[in-house]
This record gives structure tokens, C-alpha cells and sequence, in this order.
């Protein structure tokens, strides 16, 4: 298997699509990670950091969301979807891990789908102990051009699959020179998206608006990464929406010299040792 999971699933996901479950699975796992991978990526970027916990007793399982699964452009038709298919992976999760501790795993977009499910579902289920964020796509630190953000809503409603202009940032997600060279054959073999579409975007900057003014509602562990020198997600709105949450729920870490991709990133062994031991404090 291409990114050396212990096995493969599949998951019927919303729209009536099967799609692909990654498992990296230890003997006698002691918890689970139900990680969610982030915007133009895919389930199979979470192989480094789930080899490294599953050495440590921790099993890891992502699948590849709505519009990611080996399209060259993500389009979705609402944010929904990902929160409608997060629920249906908890409910696989506790099927296949009933007497396992869960925690939500999220990088970039995966964040900010965690923290919607976070704030919007009354009754978390109790097998859910706590949530783990990188570099949250609370804000885009990619300056997005003034007259685009002005019709990003009617482009998604008029022209809802066409494609919007990105900027290429796989050279400033990692300093690992061999992670942003799988990035770069992921996107030459199709795993991984190189354009995004209107209804996606536009679907992103809603969902960031969403959550403003609501973090102080927030009610579970959390275990935040932010990356100093992000060039993806604005870490400046992150530390902002983040100090509303209660301290005694947050641990916060700054990774100064980080690019986006703290999982990924040169000290990211030190960022491991940091969630272990936070798990332990706190959950396991």
C-alpha cells in the first residue's frame, strides 16, 4: 500500500460514494485518531505522524473526503458534506474501535470541519475524549484579490465547478525536502487536487465567517499546533479565535519556524512528544 497502512477500508459516504479508509493500526491499541485530512490533500498525508503514534499504542484512520478522492479539482456542493461524512467515520470508528478512546485529529480545512462539529453538536458522543488541531484554516493567509472576494458568492452560485485561481504553496508546507517531493508526485499521479473550484472556496470563507464570535462556546480538550511562518492559514486570526477558549480546555503550542504542515515538519517529533504527553495528562 502506497503510504504503508496496515489495511484498507471503504466508507459510504453521504452522496451514496464509497470512499477509501487509510488504517494504521498497532497491536493493542490503546486510542484512535479519527483524523481528517486538510484542503487539496488527502487521507494519505497523515502516514508520517500515524507510523510514529502507532509506535506509541495509537491507531490512526482517515478517508478521502468529498471532492479529494483523486480529483485534479476539488469541488463539493456545500460545506455540509463534510460534516455529514465526519459523522458517518465516528459511526464506522465506534463500530470497528467500541472500547477505544477517540480523538478528532485535524490538519488546515480538517480543522476547521473539527471545530464546526465541535460547536454545532449538542450530543458529542462520550467515546470522544478530545480533539487535536494543526494549523487551522480559520483564516487565509493567502491574500485573495479584493474584486475576487467580492463575487466569490455569486461565481459559486452561477458557475459552481469553475476553477479559481491558487497560488502553488507546496514548496512552503514543509522544510521536509522529502515530504514536499511526495507532494509533488501525489499531484503527478492524481492523488492530490492542483485546482480548487468557485464553490469550494466561496463554501471555505463562509465556514471561517461561521465560527467568528463563536469560540467561546467551546467545551472540549483541545491540543492546538500553530505554525509561525504559515503561509496557508492566517496563524494571527487563529491565536485570536483560540484566546476566547477557556485555558483550562486549551494546550497551545507556536512553532515559530514552522511552514504549515507541523505533522509533517523538520521538529515534528518534538510536536508528537508534545500531543503524548498532553494525551496522557489529559485523556488516556
Amino acid at each position: 500500500m502506497r503510504f504503508s497502512e496496515d489495511k484498507l477500508d471503504k466508507l459510504l459516504c453521504s452522496d451514496g460514494v464509497e470512499r477509501t479508509i487509510h488504517i494504521w493500526e498497532p497491536a493493542g491499541a490503546k486510542m484512535v485518531f479519527v483524523a481528517i485530512h486538510g484542503g487539496m490533500a488527502h487521507a494519505g498525508d497523515y502516514v508520517t505522524p500515524a507510523l510514529w503514534f502507532k509506535e506509541h499504542g495509537i491507531a490512526t484512520v482517515s478517508f478521502d473526503m468529498q471532492g479529494h478522492d483523486q480529483q485534479k479539482k476539488v469541488s463539493v456542493p456545500s460545506f455540509q458534506v463534510f460534516l455529514d461524512d465526519l459523522d458517518l467515520f465516528i459511526e464506522w470508528t465506534q463500530k470497528n474501535y467500541p472500547t477505544l478512546p477517540i480523538v478528532l485529529l485535524g490538519h488546515s480545512m480538517g480543522g476547521l470541519i473539527l471545530t464546526h462539529y465541535g460547536l454545532n453538536v449538542a450530543d458529542i458522543p462520550r467515546q470522544i475524549k478530545g480533539f487535536v488541531l494543526s494549523s487551522p484554516y480559520y483564516g487565509n493567509a493567502i491574500k485573495t484579490p479584493a474584486a475576487l472576494l467580492k463575487v466569490a458568492g455569486l461565481l459559486s452560485k452561477v458557475l459552481p465547478k469553475m476553477a479559481v485561481p491558487i497560488e502553488d504553496i507546496k514548496a512552503h508546507l514543509t522544510h521536509d525536502e522529502a515530504i514536499t517531493l511526495r507532494h509533488h508526485e501525489d499531484e503527478r499521479d492524481g492523488i492530490r487536487a492542483s485546482q480548487a473550484s468557485a464553490r469550494f472556496a466561496n463554501e471555505l470563507l463562509v465556514a471561517q465567517e461561521q465560527i467568528r464570535g463563536r469560540m467561546q462556546e467551546w467545551e472540549h480538550p483541545l491540543f492546538v499546533a500553530l505554525a509561525g511562518q504559515d503561509k496557508v492559514a492566517d496563524t494571527s486570526v487563529a491565536e485570536t479565535l483560540l484566546s476566547y477558549i477557556e485555558p483550562d480546555l486549551l494546550e497551545k503550542r507556536v512553532y515559530e519556524q514552522n511552514y504549515h504542515e507541523n505533522f509533517n515538519e523538520v521538529n515534528r517529533e518534538e510536536i508528537y512528544q508534545a500531543i503524548l504527553q498532553w494525551l496522557d495528562s489529559r485523556i488516556l
